[in-house]
């Protein structure tokens, strides 16, 4: 699974993110081959993930971002059980080991907003040792390099992306992949 991951992103590095659930027949049309889920809840998690894998697209549910779950292994165990979705996005370390634990594939998102941070981010995913690590904000060609050649696994960038010009410098720093929310982005020819 982590292979098709990466061969996915290879072939289509843009990820839609979708933030509003009002746009998910959006991302599902794209030629994105994968979704972050920013946004839903226990009421349409299941049917989202069913619609996403009818289109065979991967998708990823952001856990810090869901509503009437809580945040521990529990709810981590149902939605790997019974929503099946392919993987995890969170900030939470913890989050991320149960669902390695669980066989999911976990994204580590982090926010880079200093040095310090970028050593911190550093050291916690060599530490939890996550799929893929996604660095916010995604417009910083420098920090997504320096990061990259650290770390040994796909580094994609998000946030503040809003132009083709952004994914492709991100893309020649070393990164495997570049979420997005910009619609528009979701069509982007590489």
């Amino acid at each position: 699974m982590k292979k098709q991951f990466a061969d996915r992103m290879k072939k289509n590095p843009v990820i839609a993110g979708v933030k509003d659930i009002d746009n998910l027949d959006d991302a599902l049309n794209s030629d994105c081959e994968i979704i972050f889920l920013l946004c839903g809840s226990i009421f349409n998690l299941e049917e989202v993930v069913k619609k996403a894998k009818d289109k065979n697209k991967m998708i990823f549910i952001h856990v810090d971002l869901v509503d009437g779950f809580s945040k521990d292994a529990v709810a981590l165990k149902y939605i790997c059980d019974k929503i099946k979705p392919d993987g995890i996005v969170s900030t939470k370390n913890s989050q991320l080991k149960v669902a390695k634990s669980l066989g999911l594939l976990t994204v580590q998102r982090i926010f880079i907003i200093d040095s310090l941070s970028i050593d911190t981010a550093v050291k916690a995913s060599q530490m939890i040792e996550p799929d893929a690590i996604e660095i916010m904000p995604g417009i910083m060609p420098s920090i997504t390099k320096r990061i990259s050649c650290t770390l040994d696994l796909p580094v994609i960038v998000g946030g503040l992306v809003s132009e083709k010009q952004e994914i492709e410098n991100a893309l020649h720093s070393g990164a495997l992949g570049v979420s997005t929310t910009a619609k528009k982005l979701w069509e982007v020819k590489l």
